[in-house]
């Protein structure tokens, strides 16, 4: 758990750095809140890499992350600015397991 908080931190750190001074920035709230959204994809991708965890369980926690997510973003932005970090998150969260697929344990934490 600790190390899925620090990936989440670490994770909104870079992206939000990598946004707000190279990639052009849209302001720095909205930088950070997609940041956020990278940092939690990797976050909880990491936490629900576990064999403790079923399929149905990974699924529905992902989706609990995409609604805070989306509800946050309803709450600072509107829907046009909140989506676009559901498709960040998507694509992160994804992007972790198919590295992990190509490697023999299936796993990147072991």
């Amino acid at each position: 758990m600790q190390k899925s908080l620090l990936y989440l931190f670490a994770g909104t750190g870079i992206s939000f750095l990598l946004n707000y001074f190279l990639l052009g920035s849209q302001g720095w709230k909205l930088d950070l809140y997609y940041g956020f959204a990278f940092g939690l994809a990797w976050g909880t991708a990491y936490f629900l890499d576990d064999e403790k965890f079923a399929l149905p369980q990974k699924l529905m926690y992902s989706f609990v992350a995409m609604a805070v997510l989306i509800v946050i973003g309803l709450l600072v932005f509107n829907m046009e600015l909140a989506v676009p970090s559901l498709i960040k998150f998507s694509m992160v969260f994804v992007a972790y397991y198919v590295f992990a697929s190509f490697r023999k344990t299936k796993s990147l934490r072991k």
